[in-house]
């Protein structure tokens, strides 16, 4: 048995006020939220040895992996030009 979700009245007031632009945002990122993630797949990348090094270290001074961080930046890119 599904439970059911009660909205408040503003709650309801706001989404009727949501352009369709704004809908088609919100079910974007809902789907993006409940997927599970898609495979990786290995690639081979040639980049500038000096690019790399202070791009590992720089990684390293945050705490992140540098391959994690290249995902990252990836997709933030990806999301940016939505």
């Amino acid at each position: 048995m599904k439970t059911v979700q009660y909205f408040s009245k503003e709650y309801l007031e706001q989404c009727r006020k949501m352009k369709p632009r704004e809908i088609l945002r919100f079910f974007f990122f809902f789907r993006k939220l409940h997927t599970k993630p898609s495979k990786s797949k290995l690639i081979s990348l040639k980049v500038d040895e000096r690019l790399l090094e202070v791009f590992r270290k720089k990684a390293e001074l945050h705490n992140v992996k540098y391959q994690t961080m290249i995902k990252k930046l990836m997709q933030d890119w990806v999301d940016k030009q939505k």
